[in-house]
């Protein structure tokens, strides 16, 4: 049994969100294939707090999220995207947080969504909003998300966001005392073990494949989840990503 699951960026009510995938992920952690002790929902659950997005498999999502908090532990942390997260927290049974650790075989793991880190999207609001359209606009007309994925990792306005927010939540975790910090927020999954403190990124559910980590005898993990794999629903990451220059 894992010690953590986390999982972030669900972005339910966006049509780009891989309801269907994420329901089947959260069955496997309930029945067991993925069972945990905790699940951690590192931020933006919803696209918005507007349930009339909501679609057929995206009401199955917060259902299953429902049967989970039965169960598990389940901690929902404050994203960018999520709004009031307390007032909905209540119907589906969780904590909410701004932030959460873990104790691990030893180590102490630090979860927090990371767009405090993210000034751009502060400081150009306008510019982020057509960025997301642009975007979601690709995941849609390319059903692999092979070119919006192209767009993101060619973009150097994103790659400087994404290692500003690794190297403040590392900073920010090395001066806590923390072994381990995880983050969510740039949709793209990360792991970089090579400094004292190591970071990783669960990556999204909007784009395929989706991401999330597993967290167990102080070591974290980032894997990806195909759906539907036969059998066995765990696919490995393919190695961890290099920590940012």
């Amino acid at each position: 049994m894992y010690d953590a699951v986390a999982i972030s960026d669900l972005h339910l009510g966006s049509p780009n969100c891989q309801a269907r995938a994420l329901a089947g992920f959260l069955e496997q952690v309930r029945r067991g294939p993925l069972a945990t002790r905790r699940l951690i929902l590192n931020g933006d659950v919803f696209d918005s707090i507007d349930f009339r997005r909501l679609k057929k498999h995206h009401w199955a999502v917060l259902s299953e999220l429902r049967k989970l908090s039965d169960e598990v532990e389940v901690t929902w942390i404050n994203g960018n995207h999520d709004g009031p997260a307390d007032v909905v927290s209540h119907l589906l049974g969780v904590e909410v947080s701004e932030e959460k650790v873990v104790e691990s075989g030893g180590k102490r793991v630090l979860f927090l969504h990371g767009h405090r880190f993210d000034e751009f999207i502060s400081r150009y609001p306008v510019v982020t909003w057509v960025a997301d359209r642009a975007y979601n606009l690709l995941q849609l007309v390319d059903p692999s998300h092979t070119f919006a994925r192209l767009a993101k990792r060619n973009s150097k306005t994103f790659l400087r966001c994404a290692r500003k927010i690794e190297a403040d939540s590392v900073r920010y975790a090395a001066k806590r005392g923390y072994d381990a910090v995880c983050c969510g927020h740039t949709h793209h999954a990360a792991a970089a073990e090579a400094g004292p403190v190591r970071y990783y990124n669960s990556g999204c559910w909007t784009e395929k494949p989706c991401h999330y980590l597993t967290l167990a005898d102080g070591a974290v993990e980032v894997r990806a989840y195909d759906e539907p794999v036969p059998d066995e629903a765990v696919v490995p990451f393919p190695a961890p990503a290099p920590a940012f220059a």
